[in-house]
């Protein structure tokens, strides 16, 4: 998990690094020798920058949609613990009280125990047990009239839900790029680099723009990627928002 110094950072170097690349083959190989070459270089680098912008654009894109997939998830989980509060008042005693106290003590573990551990790259486990005593809670229920047996069979509909979207979390938190595509955009990047500074232009503080220019543009896409494709960790990440505004909902109530 990189933090936003460490970020800029590594955008640094990759530009100063681009930059002194070129200036050292500059000096092996003089832009005058490599001029008769120059539509070669030029018709290949096209076909380079364009392949791998299409490749950058789709990893972005895709690394945006699962982070906002796994905001949207917390939202609909934070949302069943809610409604199973508000079921809660339709079961008998002692089950509604149970019920109560467990929604409410479930919020809490997910917000001080849940979100600190997935950005620790650890897998929450109390949350998995309060669920777990919801369920026997809301079993051992026996329901007498119609409210009760429409609460509870909503109850048991809202159960399945947070067990649904608790499980989809902690998967989203365990689940990154795989390996292979950040070799493809690693070699990527770095051959669209080295393309752009061996085109030889007549003048060097173009030349010099051109690579800065790349370089900056794709460290800065990297690094995006890097914050965004674990949605529970980094600089960007998904909030525990939800789960406070469940919190307030149900001391309000």
């Amino acid at each position: 998990m990189a933090t936003l110094g460490q970020s800029v950072l590594v955008v640094i170097a990759a530009v100063v690094g681009s930059l002194l690349f070129m200036a050292l083959l500059n000096r092996l190989w003089p832009c005058e020798q490599r001029r008769p070459y120059i539509d070669l270089i030029g018709w290949q680098l096209g076909i380079l920058a364009t392949t791998y912008a299409v490749i950058l654009g789709f990893m972005l894109y895709a690394v945006w949609t699962s982070l906002v997939e796994a905001s949207l998830n917390v939202d609909l989980e934070a949302n069943a613990v809610v409604e199973l509060y508000r079921l809660a008042k339709e079961l008998p005693e002692p089950q509604r009280t149970q019920l109560h106290s467990l929604a409410r003590s479930y919020a809490d573990t997910v917000v001080d125990r849940d979100w600190p551990q997935m950005d620790a790259n650890q897998v929450p486990e109390q949350s998995s047990a309060i669920s777990g005593l919801m369920a026997d809670t809301v079993t051992a229920v026996h329901a007498a009239s119609p409210p009760e047996i429409t609460a509870h069979q909503l109850a048991l509909e809202q159960l399945s839900s947070l067990d649904e979207h608790r499980l989809t979390r902690i998967s989203q938190s365990t689940t990154s790029l795989p390996t292979v595509l950040w070799w493809v955009l690693l070699v990527g990047g770095v051959l669209t680099i080295t393309a752009a500074c061996t085109l030889g232009a007549g003048n060097r503080m173009l030349q010099a723009l051109q690579v800065l220019s790349f370089s900056l543009l794709i460290s800065l896409a990297l690094v995006a990627i890097a914050d965004i494709h674990r949605p529970f960790h980094g600089s960007v990440r998904v909030p525990s928002d939800a789960f406070h505004r469940a919190q307030q909902s149900m001391q309000a109530r």
